[in-house]
């Protein structure tokens, strides 16, 4: 069959669509959802807000509403717009892993109505791949284009995409016209082999590729094409305030002090940072730095990554999604030209590889919910039970970089929580993978302390008053009792208890 035996409603999606036959496969969303069936496992693009199918997902959801029907749901991270509000409230997820954002499905999950797998992002297709989970039915794709041979142009994540399409049975494709064909070549995909056959991946820089510019499948895999045209959900990272800019000084000047010790030189080594706020806001602070032509290797690139290369401080990123605030989008998203060639987006397999993470040295910079008088930090469940987002990727560079360093607000709720307290009420990153702790008040440098020897440190460069002679108390009457890592434990969760009971971590 020729171009000119189509029908003529496909000609308009030739530059986008370039395997002839693939065009017949247009469909409505509503009958690409169709495909999905009660108790599949679905695979879904998107990472962080970015690259995430827009059109299935809300006609699966309406699909649910009239025919019950439970999915697993398994992304590379969070999904953007309403989606997992939607499916959650449709009744339409069993199970959803490995991260999520969304409020609604948080409480579905706290509530134990949506079971909840909490993963390290380089670890589900690790998994699928050697068959220790359900197999993928059905994947998702968000695209710019599909080429002549049937190969996916990812969009503005790649994330788990690529092994989504090649280990699902069949795959949807959403064609999003929103999304400019310059993002053609950005992309890296570099699918390890399975286990014990895998050789070492083959990256030495950040700048490096190793794989193809777009994700290969044969095409008669691809069941059905939707044609959207809706830009990814904005990122709601907000401007740097007085404690964000503080922490970031703080870390700069830490930063300085490795340089003029000669454990660094004045280019660091790649950085990597996580998303939100705080992690955004440490990564503007290199604008002003001494520091020069600096690499990311990384997982999200935000507003933070596009503003070190405006301000000429940033020579290359590589990571697997980007997403940017509405100040940033269509500045960034439309003109990806001027930074393509200082950027790759790769399977995040590949960004949050352990091996290549120790490999490049890597700068970690995370943020945490909580941490405790000896390094312990929370990333994930509030109080101890309720999960907020997921560990993410933190986990996959803290325990590999070269130094993982994990910042957050001294106080939260308007002075009534500490985020520093005696026991966290959650570990997932224990006191062997953190560095160093840097809050508004100051920093503390954990390397090469003992437990008994680091909490003096963060009590005094990182916890805030009342909290801090609070914390000075409950060490010295714990030193008293003894131990390696001298603890009160029938003391060590008091503040958690009292802030369930009455909204506040001080005593009456």
């Amino acid at each position: 069959m020729n171009l000119h035996d189509l029908p003529s409603s496909f000609d308009q999606y030739q530059d986008r669509i370039r395997h002839p036959l693939l065009r017949q496969r247009i469909t409505s969303a509503a009958a690409a959802a169709a495909l999905i069936k009660d108790g599949m496992t679905v695979g879904m693009s998107g990472f962080t807000r970015a690259g995430d199918a827009k059109a299935v997902p809300l006609a699966l959801a309406e699909q649910a509403r009239r025919a019950p029907l439970k999915i697993t749901l398994m992304t590379g991270a969070s999904l953007g717009g309403e989606v997992d509000r939607v499916l959650t409230e449709a009744g339409a997820l069993a199970r959803r892993m490995p991260f999520q954002t969304d409020p609604t499905l948080r409480a579905a999950i706290n509530r134990g109505e949506v079971m909840f797998i909490d993963q390290h992002l380089s670890e589900p297709v690790e998994h699928l791949r050697a068959g220790q989970i359900a197999p993928i039915d059905i994947a998702v794709i968000e695209a710019v284009a599909i080429t002549d041979s049937g190969a996916i142009v990812p969009t503005t994540s790649v994330g788990n995409n690529a092994s989504f399409a090649i280990l699902a049975d069949k795959v949807i494709v959403e064609i999003n016209l929103a999304h400019s064909l310059a993002l053609e070549g950005l992309h890296d995909i570099f699918i390890p082999k399975r286990r014990p056959q895998r050789e070492p991946m083959p990256l030495m820089t950040a700048r490096d590729r190793i794989g193809t510019s777009a994700i290969m499948i044969p095409p008669e895999k691809i069941a059905a094409i939707v044609i959207t045209d809706q830009r990814d959900s904005c990122s709601t990272v907000l401007e740097p305030d007085a404690d964000t800019a503080a922490i970031a000084a703080h870390l700069v000047a830490f930063f300085e002090r490795e340089v003029a010790a000669g454990r660094l030189g004045e280019n660091l080594l790649p950085l990597q940072a996580g998303i939100g706020n705080i992690a955004n806001a440490v990564m503007c602070g290199f604008i002003d730095s001494p520091f020069q032509h600096l690499t990311m290797y990384s997982e999200v690139l935000q507003d933070s990554t596009f503003d070190l290369f405006d301000a000429g401080k940033l020579d290359f990123a590589s990571g697997s999604s980007i997403t940017l605030s509405s100040r940033r989008s269509e500045q960034v998203l439309g003109d990806i030209g001027r930074y393509k060639d200082r950027l790759v987006l790769r399977p995040q397999e590949v960004s949050n590889h352990p091996e290549l993470v120790r490999r490049l040295g890597i700068i970690a910079i995370n943020t945490a919910l909580e941490a405790d008088i000896y390094g312990n930090v929370n990333s994930t469940h509030v109080g101890g039970t309720h999960m907020m987002n997921g560990i993410g990727g933190s986990g996959d560079f803290a325990r590999n970089a070269s130094l993982a360093v994990f910042a957050t607000k001294s106080v939260a709720k308007g002075g009534k929580v500490s985020s520093i307290v005696p026991m966290v009420s959650h570990v997932d990153h224990n006191e062997h993978d953190v560095d160093i702790i840097v809050t508004e008040i100051g920093l503390a440098d954990l390397r090469g302390l003992a437990p008994r020897e680091r909490a003096p440190v963060i009590i005094e460069h990182c916890v805030a008053e009342p909290y801090r002679q609070m914390l000075r108390d409950y060490v010295a009457a714990a030193n008293q009792r003894g131990g390696h890592t001298p603890h009160l434990l029938e003391h060590a969760f008091d503040w958690h208890v009292r802030y369930a009971a009455t909204g506040s971590m001080l005593p009456e």
